[in-house]
């Protein structure tokens, strides 16, 4: 996504923010966890590691910036303001997934918002070199189980892959963009006409690059189903998605296997 409203001044501040911070506290950690996992002598794949440095921040319903150890003041302040800025635009781009669908005007929003607000996170992460980017993937591959996630990324150094028709396609780096992904309750919410996508990041051999995925969730107590005025344009053989409660979705999904939220077959 380009031409999105967030100014360049405001993403290039928080890229160079965000690289001084992971050489200055993340760097030397991420290379001592390499060092005593002996990382960098393995012979054969990996498959319960991310190669990835990273930590959390969130937003709504409640901030937890100010409590995140190891950020430099200015940082917290332009990293709020950031998160402003990605607000608007998924809301925003709710409101035109709405637009496309037929759903009146606000209805995600609505959907999504539960009794305590939605919930809004971001994760910062920075995918170093990687001796044996063969073996170890940056990032697994899987689909993302919450609703629009908006992704700021390195526009010099690539990694990020998408699953389209079997196979792995490369997201190329593209200056000041905003790359779009859909999660899993989209996916139920409109009935499987819009899709989450697998995805995946390799690591690379050489340069850091840096990540910056904000997700737009519904809230923890909010009831996810087919909008009914999807259901009434479908076919009537056509499968309908389940219904539930968003948090025990999410409590399915860290679980040991990770669900995804299939087609359902026969009306199931």
């Amino acid at each position: 996504l380009v031409n999105h409203g967030i100014s360049t001044e405001l993403l290039d501040t928080v890229e160079k923010m965000t690289k001084d911070h992971y050489k200055k506290t993340m760097e030397q950690r991420f290379k001592e966890m390499v060092a005593a996992k002996g990382l960098d002598a393995v012979q054969s794949e990996i498959h319960d590691l991310d190669w990835e440095s990273t930590f959390f921040l969130r937003h709504l319903p409640s901030s937890n910036i100010s409590e995140v150890p190891d950020l430099e003041e200015d940082y917290r302040k332009t990293m709020k303001e950031f998160a402003v800025e990605l607000e608007k635009l998924a809301e925003k781009l709710l409101d035109l997934l709405c637009e496309n669908l037929g759903l009146e005007k606000g209805y995600l929003k609505k959907v999504f918002y539960g009794s305590k607000g939605t919930n809004f996170g971001t994760k910062v992460s920075n995918y170093p070199p990687c001796p044996k980017p063969d073996l170890i993937k940056g990032l697994r591959a899987h689909s993302d189980a919450g609703g629009i996630i908006l992704l700021f990324q390195d526009d010099k150094v690539s990694g990020l892959q998408l699953l389209k028709d079997g196979e792995w396609v490369d997201v190329p780096p593209m200056h000041h963009s905003i790359v779009i992904n859909l999660g899993d309750q989209i996916e139920v919410i409109t009935n499987g006409k819009y899709k989450s996508v697998m995805h995946r990041v390799i690591a690379q051999s050489d340069g850091t690059r840096m990540s910056i995925a904000s997700f737009y969730n519904p809230g923890d107590d909010a009831f996810i189903s087919p909008a009914p005025a999807v259901l009434e344009k479908k076919t009537e053989d056509a499968p309908t998605y389940p219904k539930f409660v968003f948090d025990d979705y999410m409590k399915l999904y860290s679980g040991p296997e990770i669900p995804k939220p299939k087609e359902p077959k026969d009306g199931k």
